[in-house]
């Protein structure tokens, strides 16, 4: 990192991976191409969950490699009379693997309450539908870092 006034501390850029709405996820076709796919996600015992159906490009990719970044971004304000952005962001490195039984439900429990806290047993009842087709994913983060800018109005 050039800046180094900007670096986050661990926890604070834990606190920003688990805020987000959404994050990007980095990744690479099975032909080499460069896939960035935003997504919505939860944190648990300091892994990331995501869904996506059972077939299509997301899963083809990570059978290609499973090596995987991952980027959010919780405040992005552009202050045009410092040429400067106030924002907050971290981007993780790690490994992808589908996951199944009780740990792909804990994801799909999580993503639940993070989205849909309101509509939790309903949330429950669709999840556990038998023609439910929808794969699980898990980040195991490997290196996370955080960058912030908070510059004087």
């Amino acid at each position: 990192m050039i800046k180094k006034e900007k670096k986050m501390n661990d926890d604070d850029t834990f606190r920003i991976l688990e805020k987000g709405s959404y994050g990007v996820l980095g990744t690479v076709t099975p032909e080499g191409a460069p896939y960035g796919i935003p997504l919505n996600y939860c944190t648990v015992d300091g892994n990331i969950y995501f869904h996506c159906a059972t077939e299509g490009k997301k899963p083809d990719c990570f059978k290609n490699n499973n090596r995987v970044s991952f980027c959010v971004v919780t405040r992005s304000k552009v202050i045009p009379e410092k040429f400067d952005t106030d924002f907050e962001s971290c981007i993780v490195e790690g490994v992808i693997d589908e996951v199944s039984g009780e740990e792909k439900f804990k994801g799909l429990k999580s993503l639940i309450e993070k989205y849909s806290e309101d509509f939790f047993e309903e949330g429950l009842k669709f999840v556990k539908k038998p023609d439910k087709k929808t794969k699980v994913f898990r980040i195991k983060i490997e290196a996370i870092s955080g960058k912030a800018s908070r510059p004087e109005k």
